[in-house]
C-alpha cells in the first residue's frame, strides 16, 4: 500500500519520581557503618544546606533551581511549574533522624502539602501533613528518619507554582561521627560505595511482581509530564527487570528511555506496546526528538507497534514480534530516525518517514519510501533501487561495536560492552548472547546532578568508568577521559552543559573508549567544541580497538541561548560514530534562537584517518556543517537541513552562495559516502540560495553515492555537488539527485 506524502514543507516550530532502584546497591560502607553504630546522640544540626536537591520541575529553563532552596541564601529560590502536584527533595547523603523542618515560602506557597522521608527515594513516609497552610515562614517539629526529605505539594495558594526561598532540614537524634576515620576509604562514586552507586531516583525500575495497573499508572504519570516538555528539565529511565509484563502501553515522551534489564531482549517480554505518536503536536511527528527504547521484546496488542519519531530517538536491541509503524496516526509528517541491532518479524512500515537509517537488523519486509531509506547489514532489506524507490542497501556493516547497555547480572547490575565485529549482518543476540564483556557497577563512578567536573575527573583518573544518572550537569571545566577502554554511559538523556566556554568532554588518543547516551547542550558562553576525540595531531592506530561515539547528541540553542563553534571534533584515527544528531536549534524557549543568538559554525569536523560514521544527522549550522579532512573516511547516511535563518546571502557568506552540508577537503585522496541528503528551508528570507549541497575533490578517489538536495518550499539549493545536478527549488518539492560522483 502506498501512502501519498504531502509536498508541504517539514515544519518544526514549537507553539509558544519516582521509583528508585529498589535493592539495586547497598548504600553504606559496611566498615563505616560498624564504626558509627555506637556514636552518641548529637545535638540538633542543619543537615540540608549545600546537599544535592532535585525537584519535579522548575518555572523557567536554567532558573529557580532546586539547589537554590538549600544554598543558605535567602535571596535565591526554587520555583515550580504552574501545576499540581510538585515536590522539592534533598538528599542528606545517609539516613538521618529528622527533628525539624523550616520552610521560607515566597508568595507562591502551598496550601496543602506533606513533609515526607525515605531511605530509597521510592517509598515515602509522611511525617507532617496540612491542608490549611497560608505560607510565610514555617517552623515544623517533626519526627522521622530518612536519607531523603521532601516537600510534596498537592494544592497551591496562587495560580502560580510553588516557590521556596529556603528549605531547611534539621536532625536531632542522629549519631555523631566516629572519633577515628573508617578503616577503608571507598573510591568516589555517585554514592561512594564499594560495589557500585545509586542510579538515582529518576531511574524507575519495574519488576514482574508489580501489577500491570501500577506500572501503567507510573508510566502514564511520567508521560503526562514529558509529553510536551520539549525543552524541559525532566530526565527519566523506565527500566524493566527480566520477566513478562502484560497489558501495557508505555507511551514515551521527551527525555525518556524505556529499557529492558535483561542480558538479551527476549529476557524482558512486554505483551503490549511501546508507543510514540504525535497527538501532542496535531499529528505532526517532526518534533518527536530525544527519546529511546532498548533491549526489550514487544508483542503488540494489534500486531503493530508505533514508533513515530524524528531525530535523536534511537530504537536499539528491540525484538518486535509483529509489525513496526514509523509514522504517526494519520500518516502525518515524520522526519527520520534510527534502528540497530533489532528484529522485526513483520513489516517495517516507513510510510511518511522522510528518511530512515537501519543497521544490523532483521526484518521480514519493508514498505514505502519517501526520500532516503538506508539499510546497512540488514537481513530482509529491500533490493537496492535508488532513486526510485530511494533504497540504499549495503549488504554488510564493515566495522561496528554495538552500544554498551545496563543490565541485571545475577542479583547485581552491570554494564555490558559488546565486542567489535567486522563485515556483519543481522542482530547480535538472535542466535545467543551478544559477544562481549560485562563490567560490574563497582567499576563505575555514578555521577549525579550537582557533581562537579573536578569530582568526575578525580574518579576517571583513579581508573573508574563513568555513568551519568538522568539529569542536567553544569560543568566549569572539561571532563577528561585519559584511560583506554573507559566507558562513559549516560542514562535518560543525561545532559552536559559547559557553563563558561570550556569543552564539555575530551578523550585522549587511546584505544577503545566508549561514549554513549549523552546530550551536550551548549552553554551561553561560546565553547570551541562540545566533544573532542583525541588531541590535535593524534596519530596512533586504533584499528584493533577503535573508540565509539553512539547515541550522542548536540544542541545549540532551544533550551538556553547556547553557543559553540563546533560540536564534535574527531582527531583520533579509526573512530566509529554510530548515530549522532548535531542540531543548531531552529525553535525553542523564548530568547534562545536567532542568527546572532545561538551561533555555531560546524556540527562535525573529522581530522582522523579511517573514521567510519553511521546515521549522521547534522542540521542548521552556519558554515560547512560537516568537514572531512582525514583519509579513507566512510559515511553511511546523512540527513541535513541547511540553516533556516540566514537573513541574506551577504549576511551568510561574502565570497560565495552559502556553505555545503558536507565538505570533503581538497587534500583528501580517498573517501566514500552513501545516502546523503541536504534540505533547504530558508524561511527567514526565501530569496537565499545555497550553491551546493555537497563539495568534494574530483580526483577519482573520493566517491559519493545516492546523494540529493531538496527545497522544502522555501529557498533554493542550486546544485547537488560541485555545481553538478539540477537546482532544488521551492516550486517543486522533489529531490534533485546524483547517483554517483564522479
Amino acid at each position: 500500500m502506498t501512502i501519498p506524502v504531502s509536498s508541504a514543507p517539514e515544519r518544526r516550530r514549537s507553539p509558544w519520581r519516582l521509583a528508585a532502584v529498589s535493592g539495586l546497591i547497598a548504600t553504606v560502607v559496611a566498615g563505616y557503618a560498624a564504626a558509627t553504630a555506637g556514636g552518641a546522640s548529637a545535638a540538633e544540626t542543619l543537615l540540608s544546606q549545600g546537599k544535592p536537591a532535585t525537584a519535579s520541575s522548575t518555572e523557567a529553563a536554567g532558573a529557580y533551581l532546586a539547589s537554590e532552596a538549600v544554598d543558605g541564601n535567602a535571596g535565591t529560590r526554587w520555583a515550580s511549574a504552574f501545576s499540581d502536584p510538585q515536590w522539592l527533595q534533598v538528599d542528606l547523603g545517609s539516613s538521618q533522624a529528622i527533628s525539624r523542618v523550616e520552610l521560607n515560602w515566597e508568595t507562591a506557597a502551598a496550601k496543602a502539602f506533606q513533609i515526607q522521608v525515605s531511605d530509597n527515594a521510592s517509598s515515602w513516609t509522611s511525617i507532617y501533613s496540612t491542608t490549611t497552610s497560608t505560607g510565610g515562614n514555617q517552623n515544623l517539629t517533626v519526627n522521622g528518619t530518612g536519607r531523603y526529605v521532601r516537600m510534596y505539594g498537592t494544592q497551591r495558594t496562587t495560580g502560580y507554582g510553588y516557590s521556596l526561598w529556603e528549605f531547611k532540614v534539621y536532625g536531632g537524634g542522629g549519631t555523631t561521627p566516629p572519633t577515628t576515620p573508617p578503616p577503608t576509604t571507598p573510591p568516589p562514586t555517585g554514592d561512594p560505595i564499594p560495589g557500585g552507586g545509586s542510579l538515582g531516583t529518576n531511574v524507575v525500575v519495574f519488576d514482574p511482581s508489580m501489577s500491570s495497573a501500577s506500572i501503567q499508572a507510573r508510566a502514564d504519570q511520567i508521560f503526562a509530564q514529558q509529553e510536551t516538555a520539549q525543552f524541559g528539565t525532566g530526565r527519566y529511565v523506565l527500566a524493566f527487570k527480566p520477566g513478562t509484563y502484560n497489558n501495557l502501553n508505555i507511551q514515551v515522551g521527551f527525555y525518556t528511555s524505556v529499557v529492558g534489564l535483561g542480558q538479551n531482549p527476549q529476557d524482558v517480554r512486554i505483551n503490549g506496546d511501546i508507543t510514540v505518536d504525535a497527538g501532542w503536536f496535531q499529528g505532526n511527528a517532526t518534533q518527536n526528538f530525544w527519546r529511546s527504547t532498548e533491549n526489550l521484546s514487544v508483542r503488540p496488542v494489534n500486531g503493530t507497534n508505533r514508533w513515530a519519531v524524528s531525530q535523536a530517538a534511537p530504537f536499539r536491541r528491540m525484538d518486535i514480534q509483529g509489525n513496526l509503524n514509523l509514522a504517526p496516526n494519520g500518516y502525518g509528517w515524520a522526519s527520520g530516525g534510527y534502528i540497530s541491532d533489532s528484529r522485526i518479524t513483520g513489516t517495517l512500515g516507513q510510510y511518511s518517514q522522510q528518511q530512515w537509517f537501519t543497521r544490523n537488523s532483521a526484518i521480514a519486509s519493508n514498505t514505502n519510501a519517501v526520500w532516503n531509506q538506508t539499510f546497512v547489514g540488514v537481513q530482509g532489506a529491500p533490493a537496492a533501487s535508488y532513486p526510485n524507490p530511494p533504497y540504499t542497501v549495503i549488504p554488510t556493516t564493515p566495522v561496528i561495536r554495538e552500544k554498551p547497555y545496563l543490565y541485571q547480572n545475577g542479583s547485581d547490575y552491570a554494564v555490558f560492552v559488546p565486542s567489535l565485529k567486522t563485515n556483519s549482518t543481522g542482530a547480535s543476540w538472535v542466535n545467543g548472547n551478544t559477544p562481549g564483556t560485562s563490567i560490574p557497577l563497582s567499576q563505575f563512578y555514578v555521577a549525579k546532578p550537582g557533581d562537579t567536573a573536578a569530582r568526575i575527573n578525580q574518579a576517571l583518573a583513579q581508573g573508574l568508568n563513568l555513568i551519568f544518572q538522568p539529569g542536567i550537569y553544569h560543568i566549569n571545566q572539561t571532563i577528561n577521559v585519559t584511560r583506554a577502554n573507559t566507558v562513559v554511559l549516560g542514562l535518560g538523556y543525561a545532559t552536559i552543559i559547559p557553563d563558561n566556554g570550556v569543552t564539555g568532554l575530551q578523550v585522549a588518543d587511546v584505544d577503545g573508549v566508549k561514549i554513549a547516551g549523552v546530550l551536550f547542550d551548549a552553554g551561553t558562553t561560546n565553547s570551541p567544541n562540545l566533544l573532542v576525540i583525541g588531541p590535535s595531531g593524534s596519530s596512533a592506530n586504533h584499528a584493533a580497538n577503535p573508540t565509539t561515539v553512539q547515541d550522542v547528541f548536540f544542541r545549540i540553542g532551544g533550551y538556553i541561548a547556547g553557543k559553540a563553534t563546533n560540536s564534535l571534533l574527531i582527531n583520533s584515527n579509526n573512530v566509529i560514530v554510530d548515530h549522532i544528531w548535531a542540531w543548531r536549534g531552529d525553535h525553542g524557549n523564548a530568547g534562545t534562537i536567532g542568527w546572532t543568538i545561538n551561533t555555531a559554525d560546524h556540527g562535525l569536523i573529522v581530522n582522523g584517518n579511517d573514521v567510519t560514521t553511521y546515521g549522521l544527522f547534522v542540521e542548521h549550522y552556519q558554515k560547512d556543517e560537516v568537514i572531512w579532512n582525514g583519509e579513507r573516511g566512510r559515511t553511511y547516511f546523512l540527513q541535513n537541513e541547511q540553516p533556516y535563518d540566514p537573513p541574506s546571502n551577504a549576511a551568510w557568506r561574502s565570497d560565495a552562495l552559502g556553505y555545503p552540508a558536507y565538505k570533503v577537503a581538497n587534500t583528501v585522496q580517498n573517501h566514500e559516502a552513501w545516502a546523503m541528503g541536504s534540505y533547504a528551508f530558508f524561511n527567514a528570507n526565501p530569496n537565499v540560495h545555497s550553491a551546493n549541497g555537497f563539495q568534494a575533490p574530483a580526483n577519482g578517489g573520493v566517491k559519493l553515492h545516492n546523494i540529493f538536495t531538496i527545497s522544502l518550499a522555501s529557498g533554493t539549493i542550486d546544485h547537488v555537488v560541485n555545481n553538478i545536478g539540477a537546482p532544488a527549488q521551492a516550486s517543486n518539492v522533489t529531490p534533485s539527485t546524483v547517483t554517483n560522483f564522479p
